[in-house]
């Protein structure tokens, strides 16, 4: 996993693996898409499945060479284990292994969520229904505490402990806090500010090559003004932010998209948006397939297909690009500083996203939900998927008994 690589063995990064030849589109379709509908609670299972698929099992692939890939695709914005999926796939056939395996990874979960999205978002949904949605969206903002929790610790140690460091990465990680609480749809351009600011500082980059990412972000900036006008062009921008934009792993999305869908275009309501980011924790695949609930509150079926296709392809275009050169990728010191000044950004935007998302709670008896999901995650170490369905439980019964619901 370090710079170091095996000498022999390795295949070399630049193409398919020589084992490729013997693996068939058919081999890949079926496996991918295996993890696909089993991959429940998020990256780890998804790279845990992978790694042992991959490499314990059929041993496709060389333990050093996936954990590179894991490395490579976590330096990449974006999705990480849907890449890590592309990626294995690409190397064992190549541009079409990595369409086939990447589709089949992702389908299966769009295919439910977007069932689901159809039942939680009806125009009358049954009272159970309701009451499900109303407790597992409870437990939304004690979920998104808990991920920015679980990413503390590596990127406290990855920013260095001379002295300053520890600083700037509170410093970073209170500018993100404050954006998703505040000016949600310009998180983005907080994020890209201190990862050039820790690139800047670490001399990674010159401080004049800084002004192609700002005028990149300017350029956002005009995208996202432009994409006000709604329409496809705004869901287009939500869903792009979401697969190209988001460092950091699956629940940056949260803050990346609430202002837009619930604010902004009003495609949501607040307590249908937990709901939609509670469904994208407890259906398999990807924690992104978020985005088609969004996309289908906005425009049907068509809408939810549309928005996780903006939001996946770039994932595909970054491998099939990209993965012949992860090697440089991972050397240059540009991009790992400018990740280690992003990383607390985002750590503290997933934070930070817990205050929208619990002033979104409406009823009392949800807080006692919440209270009950945080002592579940952060007192107890739980999974999420437990906790949400738990908290889905709590909610139908709530329902039955009389409590107050509402989308």
């Amino acid at each position: 996993m370090g710079s170091t690589k095996p000498d022999q063995t390795r295949a070399r990064a630049d193409r398919p693996s020589p084992t490729g030849a013997q693996i068939s589109l058919a081999t890949i379709a079926r496996e991918w898409g295996r993890i696909g509908c089993i991959g429940f609670g998020g990256p780890p299972a998804h790279i845990s499945l992978l790694r042992r698929l991959c490499v314990d099992q059929r041993h496709w692939i060389a333990a050093g060479e996936f954990e590179d890939g894991v490395a490579a695709t976590n330096l990449l914005p974006g999705p990480a284990s849907t890449q890590l999926a592309i990626f294995c796939a690409w190397r064992l056939r190549g541009a079409a292994g990595a369409i086939v395996g990447g589709l089949c990874f992702i389908v299966p979960g769009l295919v439910v969520i977007l069932a689901l999205a159809t039942v939680f978002l009806a125009s009358h949904p049954p009272l159970w229904i309701l009451g499900a949605a109303a407790g597992a969206g409870a437990a939304v903002p004690a979920v998104a505490v808990n991920a920015a929790s679980g990413l503390a610790p590596a990127s406290w140690t990855r920013i260095g402990a001379k002295p300053g460091q520890h600083g700037r990465w509170l410093l970073y990680a209170l500018f993100g806090g404050a954006a998703a609480a505040t000016i949600g749809p310009y998180l983005v351009l907080v994020l890209l500010a201190c990862g050039i600011a820790e690139a800047v500082i670490r001399r990674a980059v010159r401080p004049a090559s800084s002004g192609p990412t700002t005028r990149r972000s300017v350029g956002a900036v005009l995208i996202g003004h432009a994409a006000t006008l709604g329409g496809v062009g705004a869901l287009a921008w939500v869903a792009f932010k979401v697969g190209a934009l988001s460092y950091g792993g699956g629940f940056v999305i949260v803050p990346l998209m609430q202002h837009d869908v619930v604010t902004t275009y009003h495609w949501m309501t607040a307590s249908q948006f937990l709901s939609a980011v509670a469904l994208g924790q407890v259906t398999p695949g990807p924690v992104v397939q978020t985005v088609a609930v969004v996309g289908y509150a906005a425009g049907g079926i068509i809408g939810g297909l549309f928005a996780a296709l903006v939001a996946f392809t770039p994932s595909f275009l970054f491998v099939l690009y990209g993965g012949p050169r992860f090697d440089r990728v991972r050397a240059s010191l540009a991009i790992q500083s400018f990740l280690t000044g992003a990383s607390p950004a985002v750590i503290g935007a997933i934070a930070g996203s817990a205050i929208p998302l619990g002033l979104a709670l409406t009823h009392l008896w949800q807080i006692g939900v919440l209270a009950l999901v945080a002592v579940w995650l952060l007192a107890l170490r739980k999974g999420v998927v437990t906790a949400i369905v738990g908290g889905a439980v709590i909610g139908v019964a709530a329902a039955l008994l009389g409590a107050q619901v509402s989308q």
